[in-house]
Order: C-alpha cells, then structure tokens, then sequence
C-alpha cells in the first residue's frame, strides 16, 4: 500500500542550471547528488518540508529523460509514491490491471528499489513506486 508522495521528479535540460534555480527557490543546497549510470542520469535531491524534488538531467542522448525532453520539453516527469513492499504493491498493480515498465524492482537513486507504472495505465503520469533498500 502506498504511505506517502516520496517525491517529484522533474527533468531539466542541464543540471547545474536547475540546481542553481532551486537553490534560489527553496533557500537551500541539494541534499545529494547522484548519478545511475543504468538510467543515463544526474539526480539531484532538494528536500522541503517533508517532500523531496528530484531534479533529473540527461547523461546521454539515448537516456530516457534526453528522450522525454526532446518529446515533451523540460517539466515534471514523475510522481514517486513511497511502498513498504514494492514486491507486494507490484503484483496488486498488476492484478488491478495496470502496466508496470519493469519486471522486477530495479535499483535507483537515492538507496531506493524502484518500478514505474506505465502512464497508458495511470492517466497519462507516470508513476514510479520507491522503497528504501538496505546497503549493498
């Protein structure tokens, strides 16, 4: 079962550019940066009152958010709600009928287990479900 919004993702086309604006915006540095490799990606995490921003920025052309900017322009580009067994909350999904783009959890930024729900299947968001991992 879903316990919170995690986050909200928004992909940028440059990330030193976007972590400069919300830095202005929200008064306060990034809390981490990271990059996965597997996704061709840079996250970088804004926390305020309780909600992360992730801000996503291509590392290569081929990379789903380099994809998703030349289709859609820069913007939101998820909603990630926080699961306590993302296992269980996949094959519910599954069973209600929704597409989920990944088989089995993969392993994402910021120590997460991560899946995405097609948007055909979710009102045209897509939606990423998140639970914490334990270190590898």
């Amino acid at each position: 079962m879903v316990k919170k919004v995690e986050h909200i993702g928004i992909a940028v086309p440059n990330i030193d550019e976007a972590n400069q604006l919300f830095e202005a915006l929200l008064g306060q540095s990034p809390y981490k940066e990271e990059r996965v490799e597997s996704e061709g990606v840079h996250t970088s995490f804004f926390i305020e009152d309780h909600t992360k921003i992730e801000l996503l920025g291509a590392t290569r052309k081929d990379s789903p958010i380099a994809k998703f900017i030349d289709r859609k322009g820069p913007g939101m580009h998820h909603i990630a709600f926080a699961v306590d067994d993302i296992y269980a909350e996949m094959k519910r999904l599954r069973e209600a009928g929704f597409e989920l783009l990944n088989e089995k959890p993969k392993k994402g930024a910021d120590n997460k287990l991560i899946c995405f729900v097609h948007p055909r299947s979710a009102g045209g968001i897509l939606v990423e479900l998140c639970q914490d991992r334990n270190s590898d």
